[in-house]
């Protein structure tokens, strides 16, 4: 193993990724150190390199928070093991821990964050919550397609249980791109009807080869038109009228308003994506249609193993979701990503290692 740490860094704000290298960091008892096989591309560190969020460390940092990768040193139960490392790291011991909310712990640690994260050779993490990987998953998909688990499935998995979505229920997926595409087929496993919304026809059409009910492309239209449109669409495939479950994954303020004025009676409406953009809205609405509006954040690591079991069982599938590019160019996925010229969850795998 190298000695090295090779690390894409971001020094300020809206500037390119430089190529770094430092020592490997000493690991000590409760941490791994893990060979990175491929970490996601996600909104957020988009968000951290073009949208001015700003990340908890100071620049210079490594952004990534979707990482899969091999335990190469630490603790010695995970030596040598595939794993997934979740994009939230609790402590475990807090009082949000304690009440099965540890993905808003205020002592989490996130990679690309907190800490240096997983565009880089190697990351060291704690090892308490990682995911192990089963040999039968690795029969199907590779570890850097994996990555993705890490958030663009873990996140959207945990919110269908949070917004209580059951059989039958009429699941509305407003945006269906690298992680809304895995929301709307785990709305489908839980046994909801499901209609995709978005303005791409290729990913509506990826989405309804994956088992949606059905698909609108709302490219050009006002929300009334689209709110009737769903009622039809809404009654065509024998869904119900009302306690619609609408999923916001766009992260763009014209999907958040959509899907504010889809509620309806006793709905409950999961915002996902993320923008800085204000919106106007009624709150009153939520009143009068006696409806709910939640957010969430990540994913609880406790929930990764059904996430993966999931996934061995061949009732998610990843790979045609997927797409992988050597991490030296990060800089122009970067930027094709943000031009939106993918439809695919990008995965930047090292070139270094």
């Amino acid at each position: 193993m190298s000695n090295k740490l090779s690390q894409w860094q971001m020094v300020e704000l809206n500037k390119d990724f430089k190529l770094t290298e430092s020592p490997l960091p000493e690991v000590k008892p409760g941490e791994v150190l893990v060979k990175i096989a491929g970490c996601g591309v996600c909104h957020t560190d988009l968000s951290f390199w073009h949208s001015g969020v700003q990340t908890k460390q100071p620049m210079p940092l490594t952004l990534g928070h979707e990482i899969s990768g091999i335990v190469v040193a630490g603790d010695k139960e995970w030596l040598n093991k595939p794993v997934i490392i979740p994009a939230v790291l609790p402590c475990g011991e807090c009082e949000l821990c304690k009440s099965d909310r540890s993905n808003i712990c205020r002592n989490q640690l996130m990679p690309g964050n907190d800490f240096h994260g997983g565009f880089a050779s190697h990351i060291k993490v704690p090892s308490k919550y990682l995911c192990p990987v089963p040999e039968k998953v690795l029969e199907k998909y590779s570890l850097e397609q994996l990555s993705v688990i890490a958030d663009a499935i873990s996140t959207p998995y945990q919110v269908m249980k949070k917004s209580e979505l059951q059989a039958g229920d009429l699941a509305i997926v407003i945006g269906v791109g690298g992680v809304g595409i895995y929301g709307a087929q785990i709305a489908k496993i839980f046994g909801a009807k499901v209609l995709a919304l978005d303005i791409n026809d290729e990913k509506l059409e990826i989405a309804k080869k994956n088992g949606v009910d059905a698909v609108l492309n709302t490219k050009g239209m006002d929300i009334k038109a689209i709110k009737d449109k769903v009622k039809e669409i809404a009654k065509e495939i024998k869904a119900p009228k009302f306690s619609w479950k609408i999923f916001e994954f766009s992260g763009t303020k014209q999907g958040q308003e959509l899907a504010f004025n889809l509620i309806t009676f006793a709905s409950t409406l999961s915002i996902v994506g993320f923008t800085m953009d204000k919106l106007e809205v009624r709150l009153s609405n939520l009143m009068a249609f006696d409806a709910k509006l939640i957010g969430t954040w990540g994913c609880k690591p406790e929930l990764y193993p059904e996430v993966v079991e999931l996934v061995a069982n061949d009732k998610l599938k990843i790979d045609q979701f997927v797409q992988t590019f050597p991490m030296s160019q990060i800089n122009e996925v970067f930027q094709n990503t943000l031009a939106h010229k993918y439809t695919k969850r990008s995965v930047l795998v090292p070139d270094f290692n």
